[in-house]
């Protein structure tokens, strides 16, 4: 009864709001039903039944629950307290109306009441606390350890979807997280700063807080719940091995045990790869981390090795990260002394005295560089012939050098030698052939066949490498050797290397050339004297005399040269808007002779400069256009007063800087257009150009015209320094072309303003976003039918006029002696029909 009283209450509330219960829409007949309630909420109004007569009253059963009930002359279902998702998610019930003596009048109708959960649980984890163990150098991603946390709400909903996070660390030496945590499963990993950080020497323990939030991780009515996980670091076990070193040429069985590598992780295949590819990889591993070489290695073939060493899990995946291994191939002596040359030939003046060096026998060996296995020993062995001695020479043990013993040599008695040099190891011998030429000491001077060779004369423009002599000396010495070769130089008479003296090495002949431009005005006559040496020294007590020299006379004769600049180049920088008139250079050019010279330009087609004949002063002839060309270049040219032939050339180049002279415009070429209809919001890129120089900090402004019309249908805004947005206002444009009146300001000294009518295209649009451009067929080509029709016509009237001219033809001849005045009306009658 109290209830009641209760409900009766919150009806009264109701009523007093609304008026009558029928207004809140909550009322009706007795039928099926199925409402959907959240939990929670305490007693609430959910239904009122009216009855048909006679039934007077209601009744509810089923699944009640105590909570749900039905007052019974009201027909008001409600609840009397709060549902529970997590105890029961639906209720079934069964409404009737009754009369006044108890009969069901109606029903029962089933009335369904499907509960909503609301975010009223926690998560929770699974555990109070996890543990996890991490190896040093861990490979990034690798889980550790799982959380789970679970939720009592609906996992329907995002009241029960869970993310996971970190939210402390302890300790933390690192501004960055040495864990990870995967927000959907909870795997907890290390980070790619804790695969690199983490060190059990440092700290071998870590307290990791651990959330789940509920709500999908939206913050909005989440609830969060913590876990601690302890994760103790231990001392990684996939560490490379040290430096392996193997010996060359091993007689072992093979594949031969050199290392093993233990990965942190079990169940792993293990793998080698090389980062260079190599025809083949002398090495393997096993599933145990065994590595083999597998077959006996060449160090003169590769005296180092180095790969990698990989472990995968059962997907193919990367457990650890890769080891770099290295294998040393030392050295055992396995190779013989090598004569670099098949046959050394050394050469050796007759006159040589003892001790003297005469060449170095070399020879290698293959084996590792510095060590006694490819230390050589060298020894003479065998000297054919033994004249005067079996013991002319000796060698350096050690570096190969040959040397002479005494001064016993005598080309007359022996001319050459054959030494037999023993190349050794601490176990290989090598025997190295060595031919020992004994050569004619120079102890003759080079003679002239004749000591004065008169003179010449030549013209001052005469090309260079022109032969002027030919001149000739012997020598006594042994021909074809360096005491017999001759050279020729000018000794006397040409400081600047004008004449160049070459020699045929057959024949000892010496040619005299032009070796630079001879000029009369610098030097009009030479006395030159030439000399003749050996490129061998002379023996001592012998010299070069007066027989070894001869002279020779060159005189130039003169030649009208061209007048020549000063520079090849004229180079000025000035402002575009310097005034006309203004001096800009003075170029300078003379003449060889001596003559006046006078200038001109040539190329000057804008007419921008003038030059001053006498002078060379270069002024501005008209105004200077940076717009028309930036970089302007004509020629100088430069002739002789009396003999115009006779002129040289020089570049002038002007560089205009810019100045601010050219107001700003738009961009025009591709006009700005919007589809039609306009829906909103659309805008189009304008860009400002200016004819004079834009630097980095050119900027521009953009206004529209100042009038109520332009204003209230368009708006811009400022993209950056050359570019903005033009919107329209509104979207009650017609299809057609509107012309906006836009401004453009540019920042330069002093500013510019242009203004710009701006034609903006309302158009309809293709689907490729573009206007839409109907076609007319303005022409039109005939029809088939009408071009046949046409061709009949054209060939019957050729044919029309070629039988009247083939008919007049016939004609004429049948009436030759017809009158003068017949001919001539034929002749019209003819040019008619033409």
């Amino acid at each position: 009864m109290f209830k009641l009283c209760g409900l009766q209450f919150l009806l009264v509330i109701h009523l007093a709001v609304c008026q009558d219960v029928g207004d809140l829409h909550v009322t009706g007949p007795l039928q099926d039903m199925n409402f959907s309630i959240p939990e929670g909420g305490g007693v609430r109004f959910i239904y009122q039944f009216t009855s048909k007569p006679p039934a007077v009253s209601f009744r509810v059963t089923g699944e009640t629950d105590g909570i749900i009930e039905l007052a019974p002359r009201k027909g008001i279902l409600y609840l009397n307290g709060s549902l529970d998702w997590e105890n029961k998610t639906q209720h079934r019930l069964q409404v009737e109306s009754l009369d006044e003596e108890g009969a069901v009048v109606e029903g029962p109708c089933a009335v369904t009441i499907y509960v909503l959960d609301i975010n009223d649980n926690p998560p929770k984890f699974d555990q109070p606390q996890y543990t996890g163990v991490v190896r040093q150098n861990s490979r990034p991603g690798k889980p550790i350890v799982y959380v789970h946390a679970t939720d009592r709400d609906d996992p329907t909903t995002p009241h029960a979807q869970l993310t996971y996070s970190i939210l402390h660390h302890f300790p933390n030496p690192y501004s960055e997280m040495l864990f990870q945590i995967d927000s959907v499963t909870g795997a907890i990993s290390p980070s790619r700063t804790g695969s690199y950080y983490l060190d059990p020497q440092k700290q071998d323990t870590f307290t990791l807080v651990v959330t789940a939030k509920d709500m999908a991780g939206m913050t909005t009515n989440a609830f969060t719940s913590s876990t601690d996980v302890i994760i103790t670091v231990k001392e990684s076990l996939w560490k490379a091995p040290p430096t392996i070193y193997i010996l060359e040429n091993s007689t072992q069985v093979h594949p031969v045990n050199i290392s093993q590598v233990h990965s942190n992780e079990p169940d792993v295949t293990y793998d080698v790869f090389e980062k260079e590819k190599l025809p083949r990889l002398p090495f393997s591993i096993d599933q145990n981390g065994v590595i083999y070489v597998t077959e006996p290695l060449d160090r003169e073939e590769n005296d180092a090795y180095t790969f990698f060493v990989v472990t995968k899990d059962k997907e193919g995946e990367l457990v650890d990260k890769p080891l770099k291994i290295h294998v040393i191939v030392e050295d055992i002596n396995d190779n013989p002394p090598v004569c670099q040359q098949a046959l050394t030939v050394l050469e050796v003046q007759e006159n040589e005295g003892a001790g003297s060096s005469i060449g170095t026998v070399l020879a290698t060996d293959m084996d590792q560089e510095d060590t006694l296995n490819s230390r050589l020993l060298f020894s003479i062995q065998s000297q054919v012939p033994a004249i005067p001695t079996g013991q002319l020479f000796i060698i350096q043990q050690n570096t190969g050098v040959l040397q002479l013993i005494s001064q016993s040599l005598n080309r007359g008695t022996v001319s050459n030698y054959t030494l037999k040099v023993l190349v050794s190891d601490t176990v290989f011998q090598t025997v190295c052939d060595v031919q020992v030429h004994v050569i004619d000491i120079n102890d003759q001077i080079p003679i002239f066949e004749k000591s004065d060779y008169d003179s010449v004369t030549v013209a001052e423009n005469l090309p260079v490498g022109t032969v002027l002599l030919e001149i000739q000396a012997t020598d006594g010495d042994e021909p074809g050797t360096g005491s017999s070769y001759i050279i020729y130089q000018v000794k006397e008479g040409d400081p600047n290397n004008t004449f160049i003296i070459e020699t045929d090495s057959e024949t000892n002949r010496g040619f005299l050339k032009v070796n630079k431009a001879l000029d009369f005005e610098t030097a009009p006559a030479y006395d030159l004297v030439i000399n003749a040496t050996n490129p061998e020294p002379l023996v001592s007590g012998v010299q070069y005399n007066s027989s070894s020299l001869a002279t020779f006379k060159v005189f130039v004769t003169d030649v009208d040269e061209p007048p020549v600049f000063h520079k090849p180049v004229y180079k000025e920088e000035v402002s575009e808007d310097i005034p006309v008139n203004t001096l800009v250079m003075t170029v300078e050019a003379s003449d060889p002779e001596g003559d006046s010279v006078r200038y001109s330009l040539e190329g000057d087609v804008r007419r921008w400069l003038s030059i001053d004949p006498a002078t060379g002063q270069v002024h501005t002839a008209s105004a200077l256009d940076r717009e028309q060309q930036e970089i302007y270049t004509v020629d100088v040219v430069a002739a002789e007063m009396n003999n115009a032939a006779q002129k040289s050339r020089a570049v002038l180049v002007l560089h205009l800087k810019d100045v601010n002279d050219n107001p700003p415009g738009l961009d025009t070429d591709n006009p700005p257009f919007f589809c039609y209809p306009l829906s909103g919001g659309e805008r189009a890129l304008i860009k400002a150009v200016d004819a004079d120089q834009l630097w980095w900090f050119s900027t521009f402004t953009f206004t529209l015209a100042d009038d109520l019309h332009t204003r209230s249908n368009w708006e811009l805004s400022k993209v950056n320094a050359t570019h903005a947005y033009l919107s329209p206002k509104h979207t009650g444009f017609e299809e057609k072309v509107y012309y906006v009146p836009v401004t453009v300001n540019d920042n330069g000294k002093p500013p510019l303003q242009g203004e710009v009518n701006l034609p903006v295209n309302i158009c309809k649009c293709s689907s490729e976003m573009s206007c839409f451009i109907e076609v007319e067929r303005e022409h039109s080509w005939p029809t088939v039918g009408q071009a046949v029709g046409i061709l009949l016509a054209v060939l019957l009237i050729i044919g029309a006029i070629v039988g009247g001219v083939f008919w007049h033809m016939k004609h004429k001849e049948k009436g030759k002696n017809k009158s003068h005045e017949k001919d001539a009306k034929d002749r019209s009658e003819l040019n008619s029909l033409a």
